[in-house]
């Protein structure tokens, strides 16, 4: 199991999981899953029936889709393929220029830091259909997934679809390995888990309580073989117009999630989450209000998804549990879980054992 964050973490940086419906990702990416199912016998048009999305898109630079098709197509390529593992293979095979200027932006950066940088910056438009955050604990780099099983069934295959295409772009960006340390997964390892070491090169760890990937910090300052600023600085202007204007619901609440979720039994309150936004208290309520909600739906919110987590899909006891969420015991847990469910946990738990 992954251990909690320390508190020598540091620069955390949150990439907002953009609106279900509205028109953000690129869509090159996605060329990689089309090839291999074709490679397995399936055309195409069936990888992208119902989902809204024409294949003359992939002919448009500027074309977008939206997170609710992107999963419609991972549900379909899910569905069809002949292989447990199409979604690693697919991942393989992409290419720098999969990712269209986003990926030349990346390749022409000075280091792996800062094509890093990029990544996050960018990141909600390049394809995740998960929120991501990073941030550095001493000489590890941490990317970590939050919220994964908001997908359901479908997320071995889209994790291993998106952490497979980004190894492979980030190693021909580096003409090298990626200096991976290890991998985490939160759902039990598959038939085929043999393949994860051997494509990504590094220990891999199933049923966490967390869904990272740590890599070698010291590496951020390893210069880049194809580095020119010019190119770099091209390539990120032309991403900015790019996505100037693109339709995006406001990244306040996943921001506050993604915090919440790296501070493991302990829940800031709202003062000290004001300060740290460098906001008032009155202000970040204002601004939540406008949104249809307060701090302390989103706190329960986000307590009642890794609660519901952690009893799902790992061993820790009601106790631990209640630990990890910031309660101050575990009866004080169990009221609020039922009061949140209408259950209790231990219910919870004997449900998915059926």
């Amino acid at each position: 199991m992954a251990s909690a964050p320390t508190s020598s973490s540091r620069d955390v940086f949150v990439s907002p999981v953009s609106g279900l419906h509205a028109p953000t990702m690129v869509l090159f990416d996605l060329k990689a899953l089309l090839t291999e199912l074709e490679s397995e016998g399936v055309p195409a048009r069936q990888v992208l029936a119902g989902t809204g999305v024409r294949l003359q898109q992939f002919d448009d630079p500027r074309s977008l889709i939206s997170r609710h098709q992107r999963i419609g197509i991972y549900r379909n390529a899910y569905r069809l393929a002949t292989r447990p593992d199409v979604g690693l293979l697919a991942g393989a095979r992409q290419r720098i220029s999969g990712f269209g200027i986003y990926g030349y932006a990346l390749a022409s950066s000075r280091t792996l830091g800062a094509a890093l940088d990029i990544c996050i910056k960018y990141l909600q438009h390049a394809g995740p259909v998960l929120q991501i955050s990073s941030r550095i604990e001493g000489e590890v780099g941490i990317f970590q997934s939050h919220d994964p099983w908001s997908v359901g069934d479908l997320l071995p295959f889209a994790a291993e679809f998106w952490r497979s295409s980004n190894n492979s772009v980030l190693s021909r960006v580096l003409e090298a390995p990626v200096p991976s340390v290890r991998m985490l997964f939160p759902y039990p390892a598959p038939a085929h888990w043999r393949s994860y070491e051997k494509i990504f090169g590094c220990p891999v760890e199933f049923g966490c309580d967390v869904m990272e990937w740590h890599y070698d910090a010291k590496a951020r300052e390893q210069e880049l073989p194809n580095a020119n600023a010019m190119t770099a600085l091209m390539c990120q202007n032309l991403c900015d117009e790019m996505f100037a204007g693109v339709e995006d619901e406001s990244d306040l609440i996943p921001s506050i999630r993604a915090f919440l979720v790296n501070q493991p039994g302990r829940f800031e309150n709202v003062d000290g989450l004001a300060e740290r936004m460098g906001v008032s208290v009155r202000t970040l309520h204002r601004r939540l209000s406008a949104e249809g909600t307060s701090y302390q739906a989103i706190v329960d919110d986000v307590r009642l998804r890794l609660a519901l987590q952690y009893l799902e899909h790992t061993s820790m006891t009601v106790e631990q549990i209640a630990e990890r969420l910031g309660f101050s015991d575990a009866s004080n847990f169990r009221k609020a879980f039922k009061r949140w469910t209408g259950a209790a946990p231990s219910d919870q738990r004997t449900a998915q054992a059926v």
